[in-house]
């Protein structure tokens, strides 16, 4: 029977989000290709260390012991490469050391497998490669660009913190392009008042929440099986909006048919103090600016979606 995707959260992820490739990347900068291969082939039992989206990605596929079947899980992580074949052979001996569920990779030397995010149902690519991302955004697919920031990886706690800011993440940027088009805070919630009850257009990362809340659906029916089972995954809001603008993303979320466990409308406050509190496994944005704090405390990812991340109009 051939293995559908259809019906899972999949998730693709370059070995750049995945493992922590500074050193490797350096001997090939500095030493070229094939002393990078001797590198690789000579520390082919050596893990790689551990990068940004690594907790991430582990926690999630731990949820999958909430399907009722081994051979049907709730999510799947694809690993999408750079790399080839040969110097990827580290990489996936890396998955095997960390016991993490990856089976299924793609190996595309040199080029950059963004392509192939629509043909695998993938709702969330995560590379350290900017342009790579960059690139995905612009044909309208959901990329997030992981940037070197702090870890976060509670060994003692198994559960799964996301958060998502919502305009230009989880929404399109229309509300975003009024506040930017005239500069004005009062303008941008008058313009929310009256839209209210008309949920945003989808932004990239709509279609991930969307799969998330299958598994949060699941756990629920975990727990009305089993009262004694405590829920894993929590998914929080945390955006710059306050009232009465708030209105507005409640409305859109509902008509997805999705739940957030926290929002937090901090209207100016921010973002980074409440995140370093909350400690997300990750946190999604658009702006560059609030995530220059926030990738201090916590793994950070930059969504270059919208009009804030269009290039300055030149002088």
């Amino acid at each position: 029977m051939p293995y559908s995707l259809d019906n899972r959260l999949v998730i693709g992820v370059a070995s750049s989000a995945m493992f922590d490739l500074s050193e490797s990347d350096a001997i090939f900068r500095r030493e070229g290709e094939a002393l990078y291969r001797k590198f690789q082939e000579q520390n082919l039992d050596n893990p790689l260390p551990k990068g940004i989206a690594f907790s991430f990605i582990k926690r999630l596929l731990s949820l999958n012991d909430l399907s009722p079947r081994q051979d049907d899980p709730l999510v799947e992580v694809i690993l999408l490469s750079r790399n080839d074949p040969d110097t990827g052979l580290r990489v996936m001996r890396s998955i095997e050391h960390y016991q993490i569920g990856m089976t299924r990779a793609i190996f595309m030397q040199g080029r950059s497998p963004y392509e192939y995010i629509p043909a695998l149902n993938i709702s969330l690519f995560l590379s350290g490669n900017k342009e790579d991302v960059e690139a995905a955004i612009r044909l309208g697919m959901p990329a997030g660009h992981v940037m070197n920031s702090a870890l976060v990886d509670d060994a003692e706690d198994e559960s799964l913190r996301i958060a998502f800011d919502f305009d230009g993440v989880l929404a399109d940027d229309e509300s975003e392009s009024v506040f930017q088009a005239q500069k004005d805070l009062e303008a941008f919630k008058a313009h929310e008042v009256k839209n209210a009850m008309q949920p945003h257009n989808p932004g990239p990362l709509q279609q991930f929440l969307v799969r998330v809340s299958t598994i949060q659906a699941a756990e629920e029916a975990r727990k009305r099986a089993d009262p004694d089972y405590q829920n894993r995954l929590r998914v929080s809001i945390v955006t710059a909006r306050d009232a009465p603008a708030h209105e507005r993303a409640m409305t859109t979320l509902k008509s997805w048919g999705v739940m957030a466990n926290d929002a937090f409308f901090l209207g100016g406050i921010e973002k980074s103090k409440v995140l370093a509190v909350l400690r997300p496994h990750i946190f999604f944005d658009d702006q560059s600016g609030h995530l220059k704090t926030a990738s201090e405390v916590v793994p950070s990812v930059h969504i270059p979606f919208g009009i804030t991340n269009q290039p300055a109009p030149k002088a």
